[in-house]
């Protein structure tokens, strides 16, 4: 009850009083993003409060959300799950076709959530490992496909390196999401998936998926045992995470009492725990250090497009 007060406090401040707070998202239900996106939100509700609601707005790699949010209100009513693809490697993507900046008609309000990546195929496929599947690519150029949550994003870029640093010829499915990526892996229809392992952690506990390997060298404890992405393509790491984003020109007022109600909502040991169980890192990380990470990141994967020559065209 104590935490369910400072939350209502910090949201519905005089003058800062959210008529409908809102966090939208660039992905379909059942990915990660939409996962942290809920955890979030139901932490930060209140009951006879501010009830803040999760709305899905798919496509374009998460920048139909992202352009919703920069052309809104600079209100505080509404803000973007923004994950680390759409904040960091859409723009800086050679003949990226985006509707905004994120760079620069985004801000950055709170990081949330730290997330392993996993390399998976289907269960039921014949490849028993990460060498398995790169000897049958070598063996037949152009027969392995990979799957992603569509053109330019994290998943995307990461099998266009695995293909340029194991020197593989992959074929790349693009989808509208993680979400409907995986099934299509599961089903057989795609070979390869390697994305947060948030978004197949169920399906590999339930023998649906094959985890072949951990993108990352920290790695979940669920999967300590599990193999690294970079014993089979060495210097080949990557690892992602969540965030809550704001329009342009929202006031640091605003921005500050987002960052208070997130970190307080993370306390709960009970969300920390919920997201542990979805192979995520529970992170408070306010404006300044988010955006620090931001900035950090999209030098390193401005690098890695270069090095792998990849064009969203």
């Amino acid at each position: 009850m104590r935490r369910l007060l400072l939350l209502a406090a910090l949201l519905l401040a005089p003058g800062l009083a959210f008529a409908q707070p809102r966090i939208l998202v660039g992905f379909a239900p059942g990915g990660t993003g939409d996962l942290v996106a809920r955890l979030i939100a139901e932490g930060l509700s209140q009951s006879g409060g501010a009830r803040v609601v999760v709305e899905n707005r798919t496509g374009a790699n998460g920048m139909i959300a992202a352009e919703a949010v920069a052309r809104g209100a600079a209100d505080g009513n509404t803000l973007l799950l923004c994950p680390m693809g759409t904040m960091t490697i859409g723009p800086e993507m050679p003949g990226a076709n985006l509707a905004i900046d994120p760079r620069t008609e985004l801000v950055p309000v709170a990081n949330v959530a730290l997330s392993s990546y996993g390399a998976v195929t289907g269960a039921r496929g014949p490849y028993q490992s990460m060498g398995d599947l790169i000897a049958a690519a070598r063996a037949r150029p152009g027969s392995v496909t990979y799957a992603s949550a569509g053109v330019g994003s994290a998943q995307h870029l990461t099998g266009a390196r695995l293909a340029a640093m194991a020197g593989l010829d992959l074929v790349h499915v693009p989808y509208r999401g993680a979400a409907p990526a995986a099934l299509d892996v599961i089903a057989g229809r795609t070979d390869l998936l390697i994305t947060n392992l948030g978004d197949v952690m169920r399906q590999i506990q339930g023998g649906e998926l094959r985890l072949l390997a951990l993108a990352d060298a920290e790695g979940v404890p669920e999967f300590a045992s599990a193999p690294r992405l970079s014993q089979s393509v060495p210097g080949l790491e990557v690892a992602g995470w969540f965030g809550l984003c704001g329009p342009r020109g929202m006031p640091e007022a605003v921005t500050r009492r987002w960052a208070e109600a997130v970190a307080t909502a993370l306390r709960d040991p009970m969300l920390r725990q919920r997201l542990l169980e979805n192979g995520l890192t529970p992170i408070v990380e306010g404006p300044e250090g988010f955006a620090a990470r931001m900035q950090r990141d999209r030098a390193g994967w401005a690098e890695a497009i270069r090095r792998a020559n990849i064009r969203a065209d």
